[in-house]
């Protein structure tokens, strides 16, 4: 469906920090009823070593968290084997947290019991320091991007029956992890098929100051100074160690986008060039190998401006993408989404066999 018309633009996040609408909230989560008959999936918490990781300056852990989620019939069936969604959770949260967000496994086994073909959904988590990776490639926070894009994938399947070819792969992100599914998917089509793009945030470079954030956050020294921030504050310390790392400016290592209040164009450059619509236009060819790609955003989220915007980069480049706007928030909507909307269209659009294009 096309972008509806909306009134003014309201403020978005690229004036203070990215991924702020998420500060709306993470309850508030509509939760879609049971389905009667609904199979139970198996639950697994496992650890995966981010090779990818290793020697960031920060400190974060190598070794994360990541949930697996089993269909019903894994167990039984020894010989099958499945497609795999990766799912990346937004700032501020993890992927435990996430989890009670996205209410799974119940949406998972509802989807399933609804017609859904079964497949293995995988949660990896990438809170770091300062509260997010923002799925970047940073020597402050290590390479997230690759960390998804090879050492999840890799390890998954190792370790698991999947079918180990991208057509049979899927990346969906909501928030910082729209953003991340956004910027993996233009950068990765050789690993995933399909993409689902969800209220994705930090789309477009910053576009101006609020004096009083930044003044705070220039205050920060330390990781002890980070821990204390607001949120608006401490996501610009995230995206700063995820798109202007600074080896040589200990503790942090990083470099704000202003200095005593003045605008720092270099670092600026370096934020704008990590804005998907900034740079969708040198991945268009990546892009239409994509099997399937699907973007969403709610009608009362000010992300819907931006999400609509690379719709249309999309569609002027005749890649074909469904786009809906739906009744919601930025988060209110998440798990039905998840339910009824995400998995379905992984169901479609997954190869559930092997040596299939």
């Amino acid at each position: 469906m096309r972008r509806s018309v909306f009134g003014a633009l309201v403020i978005a996040l690229a004036l203070t920090a990215p991924c702020a609408q998420q500060a709306v909230a993470q309850d508030k989560t509509e939760v879609p009823p049971v389905v009667p008959g609904a199979k139970p999936v198996r639950v697994e918490h496992i650890k995966i070593h981010g090779a990818a990781l290793e020697g960031n300056l920060e400190g974060d852990a190598v070794d994360r968290d990541v949930l697996v989620f089993l269909p019903p019939s894994y167990a039984r069936n020894k010989r099958r084997r499945y497609p795999v969604v990766y799912a990346l959770h937004g700032y501020s949260i993890g992927a435990e947290q996430w989890s009670h967000e996205i209410h799974v496994p119940q949406t998972i086994e509802g989807a399933f019991a609804q017609g859904a073909k079964e497949m293995i959904v995988v949660l990896p988590d990438s809170k770091t320091l300062h509260n997010g990776s923002m799925y970047s490639s940073s020597v402050t926070t290590g390479d997230f991007e690759k960390f998804i894009a090879h050492d999840v994938v890799a390890y998954i399947d190792a370790h698991y029956r999947t079918i180990p070819d991208r057509m049979s792969r899927g990346l969906a992100g909501h928030s910082m992890g729209g953003y991340g599914a956004s910027r993996i998917g233009m950068k990765h089509p050789d690993v995933f098929g399909s993409l689902y793009i969800m209220s994705p945030c930090c789309l477009s470079p910053r576009v101006g100051a609020n004096p009083a954030n930044d003044k705070v956050v220039e205050a920060a020294k330390t990781p002890a100074d980070s821990a204390g921030l607001s949120f608006f504050a401490r996501a610009q310390l995230a995206s700063a160690a995820a798109w202007s790392p600074d080896p040589k400016n200990p503790p942090l290592y990083l470099d704000l986008p202003t200095k005593d209040g003045v605008p720092q164009p270099d670092v600026l450059a370096k934020w704008a060039a990590n804005a998907p619509l900034a740079f969708v236009d040198q991945y268009i060819d990546n892009l239409r190998q994509y099997h399937a790609i699907a973007i969403d955003v709610g009608d009362m989220d000010n992300l819907r401006i931006d999400t609509g915007k690379l719709h249309d980069v999309l569609d002027s480049y005749g890649i074909a993408n469904g786009f809906e706007i739906y009744h919601g928030t930025h988060t209110s909507a998440v798990a039905d989404r998840i339910q009824n909307h995400v998995m379905p269209f992984f169901s479609q659009n997954l190869c559930s066999v092997k040596n299939c294009r």
